[in-house]
């Protein structure tokens, strides 16, 4: 089951990517995000929305703790099976959403267990991955992962700080899980090797609600490296269209 899921949206995005974990690590906490996540995305309010809210089968009398954004978002991730990846592709693609994975060729027996999950595109390299990942995208968010999950949202980071893209990137910090990367930012802003201004590309949160909301209404406040123009944004496609890119 799937569709395009923005034509009722209230989000400013219509495609996410999210950057995850082959792995799903140790603990539930993790899995539990990743599932929240998809929630988040497709806007299904439970029962996997608010954990730590107690869950009835009778649903004739629920109502959210909170006013909850209507949003229907498109997925772009890494195209596995597995792990985070998995969890947080499944929810979306069952949601009716529309779920593209891209995928190097080489690793397709690794990451993709069983049957794939929505659309897979399969590329060449690790490079040519992220291209097509940030190009299909209009925001990043990186769930907890290893040096792989890292690496692909330092990139984006980067990317922004040089202007090859206007787009946001956040971080959803699980249970503390990011908290010594996002130190080590101030860090480098505190020995000058990070500017004050650019610290502020990075939007994180604990929760999967709480950072896409700030992620809709990012703003970026930094100055780029470089023009814009003199990157040829437009093979990363518009951010998230040219309304909203004259807003900034």
């Amino acid at each position: 089951m799937e569709d395009n899921c923005n034509s009722n949206a209230s989000s400013k995005f219509k495609r996410v990517c999210v950057f995850c974990g082959s792995n799903p690590g140790y603990r539930q906490v993790f899995s539990d995000a990743a599932i929240e996540l998809g929630n988040e995305l497709v806007c299904s309010t439970f029962p996997f929305l608010h954990l730590h809210t107690p869950f009835s089968s009778d649903l004739s009398s629920f109502t959210p703790p909170f006013d909850h954004v209507k949003r229907k978002i498109d997925l772009v991730y890494g195209g596995g099976s597995v792990g985070l990846m998995g969890l947080v592709s499944r929810r979306v693609y069952d949601a009716g959403c529309h779920v593209l994975g891209i995928i190097p060729k080489a690793l397709v027996p690794v990451e993709i267990s069983g049957e794939s999950v929505g659309e897979v595109k399969l590329v060449a390299d690790m490079h040519e991955r992220k291209a097509e990942m940030a190009r299909e995208s209009e925001a990043f968010i990186a769930l907890p992962g290893g040096y792989g999950t890292m690496e692909e949202t330092l990139e984006m980071i980067t990317w922004a700080q040089l202007g090859i893209h206007k787009k946001p990137v956040g971080l959803l910090n699980v249970d503390g899980y990011y908290d010594c990367l996002l130190q080590l930012f101030d860090n480098g802003v505190k020995e000058g090797f990070i500017k004050p201004s650019a610290r502020s590309i990075v939007v994180s949160a604990p929760g999967a609600e709480e950072l896409l909301t700030k992620m809709e209404q990012f703003v970026p406040s930094y100055q780029h490296v470089a023009p814009p123009e003199s990157w040829q944004m437009q093979q990363l496609g518009e951010y998230p269209s040219q309304q909203m890119c004259s807003e900034f």
